[in-house]
């Protein structure tokens, strides 16, 4: 069995890597590139990103590794789609007032998606492998491969693969769902592909995401929920939905972001009290380890830093309905809300 490991350089995708080849699989790292260089949008100042002008630091430590363990490497380029699919995508949505999540759509379109049909034409393999900390299990009662949350529960990447289809899930693996990341820097240390210590994986953008909308500055109004202008604003894109601190303007109480007008420019804010929900509308929904909902209670996800909250849970339309218990805070429109039964992933939509 040949397996494609998808390598970015750092701890996790090295050591998936190795995992699979000592378990005796065909093993081949491939790279994906997604810096155009006549892109029209800003390189970020950390190059320790995964949108980077400058890939050479990582494509070099990823020859070293794959030259130690005798495996191929081949590096693709999808600075095209990943524009398309993401770039212009999470412009329109922040442009919109809404806070998309470019690494949910980076992974179900072009990571899981577009890369491989790339890689399908250039040589044959059976499965792709990545280093994310999530797990899969066939059921034979349903028929369905199953996203589960990692055994790390504090590096579980379960919410950012959420919308992964059956097709995708069937010939995935990630090695690295049985281990916490203290037993994966342990493995990579004894094997020296990285100094000890080394910074966690990398994050989408090296700087403020409010530079990929290319947008000037301007003036608009920070507004109370009753009404009362508390101050200004460079623009309502600075700001995100349920965002409390770096707001610019005192007040008696806490003060959270409740809803951002664009057509006005306008952000509102509101206490605490005033900036809880007791339910949401999520649509565009991957129905992933079940195809529907039951009369029970569900964890959900509103962000993925999120431990999750009792709600119920129904369909409507192509998205779900979500009820929760107890209130939560921050429900941002364009964030994926992930539906949980125990360790399993059940759904995921699009919060509208």
């Amino acid at each position: 069995m040949k397996v494609l490991v998808g390598m970015s350089g750092g701890i996790d995708s090295s050591v998936a890597a190795y995992m699979l080849k000592n378990q005796g699989y065909e093993t081949e790292g491939v790279t994906m590139l997604i810096w155009r260089p006549d892109s029209p949008y800003p390189a970020p100042v950390s190059a320790n990103s995964c949108y980077c002008k400058d890939k050479s630091e990582d494509l070099g430590r990823i020859d070293r590794i794959c030259s130690y363990l005798g495996i191929m490497h081949t590096v693709i380029d999808c600075s095209e789609v990943f524009e398309r699919e993401v770039l212009s995508i999470f412009r329109s949505e922040y442009i919109s007032g809404r806070t998309p999540n470019p690494c949910v759509m980076c992974n179900s379109r072009v990571k899981f998606g577009a890369m491989l049909s790339r890689a399908a034409e250039l040589f044959d393999f059976d499965y792709f492998a990545t280093g994310h900390y999530a797990r899969i299990s066939f059921n034979d009662k349903s028929g369905r491969y199953e996203l589960l949350r990692a055994i790390d529960e504090k590096k579980d990447q379960s919410y950012f693969l959420s919308r992964l289809s059956q097709a995708q899930l069937s010939r995935t693996i990630f090695p690295l769902g049985e281990y916490t990341k203290g037993e994966i820097r342990a493995i990579d240390e004894s094997l020296g592909f990285h100094e000890k210590g080394s910074a966690e994986s990398q994050d989408f953008y090296g700087g403020d995401y409010s530079e990929l909308l290319m947008l000037d500055d301007r003036k608009g109004k920070i507004v109370l929920d009753d009404g009362r202008v508390l101050g200004e604003h460079d623009g309502y894109w600075h700001y995100t939905i349920g965002q409390r601190k770096g707001l610019g303007i005192g007040y008696p109480e806490p003060l959270y972001v409740v809803r951002i007008i664009p057509e006005s420019n306008t952000v509102v804010v509101s206490t605490a009290a005033g900036s809880v929900f007791n339910s949401l509308e999520a649509v565009d929904a991957v129905f992933v380890s079940d195809d529907f909902f039951d009369d029970r209670i569900y964890k959900v996800k509103i962000r993925s830093t999120d431990k999750g909250t009792d709600a119920h849970v129904k369909t409507n339309g192509n998205g779900f309905s979500v009820s929760f218990v107890t209130p939560v805070r921050g429900v941002a429109p364009g964030q994926s809300a992930v539906v949980y039964d125990g360790d399993r992933v059940i759904a995921s939509g699009v919060i509208s």
